[in-house]
């Protein structure tokens, strides 16, 4: 199952990196593609998405659903 994760505040390259590094931290999520202004990630199926929210929220990044 892939999901596009939308991320508020995210347009730099050093943001890209924050964003990448709190989604790898989380088992059960294989990043397939982040670019500014928005994430590509595979989760499991029932995979709590909002321990994704919570992570990026932690980096300083809003998810817009």
């Amino acid at each position: 199952m892939k999901k596009v994760v939308k991320i508020d505040g995210m347009g730099c390259m050093h943001c890209v990196n924050s964003v990448k590094t709190a989604l790898e931290a989380l088992e059960g999520v294989e990043v397939l593609e982040v670019k500014i202004g928005e994430a590509t990630v595979e989760i499991a199926e029932d995979y709590d998405f909002n321990k994704i929210v919570e992570a990026l929220d932690d980096a300083g990044y809003e998810v817009i659903q």
